[in-house]
C-alpha cells in the first residue's frame, strides 16, 4: 500500500547506510569519549558515541558511527582525544 512519505522512504533505503555502529580497540592507554571525533588520515570520519577504560579486558573500548566503507574489523583509525590522535582499531562486537 501506498502511504504519505513512501518515496522518501524507498530513496534512503536504495542509498545505504550513511554511517555505520563500530567497536573500537585503543591500542594506547586512553580511552574515547561521547562526540570525540574519529579520523583516517587526518579527516573526521565519524564520532564516538560512548568510551572507557575496560577493567577485564585490559585496553580501552569505544562505540562509534563511521563511514561503512571503514567499518570493517581491522581497520586502523584514530580518536581525537583533545587534541592528539590516539590510535584505535576496529573490532567486532560484543567486545570480548
Amino acid at each position: 500500500g501506498g502511504f504519505v512519505g513512501r518515496e522518501a522512504l524507498e530513496a534512503r533505503k536504495a542509498e545505504g547506510p550513511q554511517r555505520k555502529l563500530v567497536g573500537l580497540k585503543g591500542l594506547g592507554r586512553r580511552a574515547g569519549r561521547s562526540h570525540y571525533p574519529v579520523l583516517k588520515d587526518g579527516t573526521v570520519v565519524g564520532e564516538v558515541t560512548s568510551g572507557q577504560p575496560s577493567p577485564t579486558l585490559g585496553y580501552p573500548v569505544a562505540l562509534a558511527y563511521v563511514r561503512p566503507d571503514l567499518a570493517e574489523p581491522g581497520t586502523q583509525l584514530d580518536v581525537d582525544l583533545r587534541g592528539k590522535p590516539e590510535p584505535f582499531e576496529v573490532v567486532e562486537l560484543p567486545f570480548y
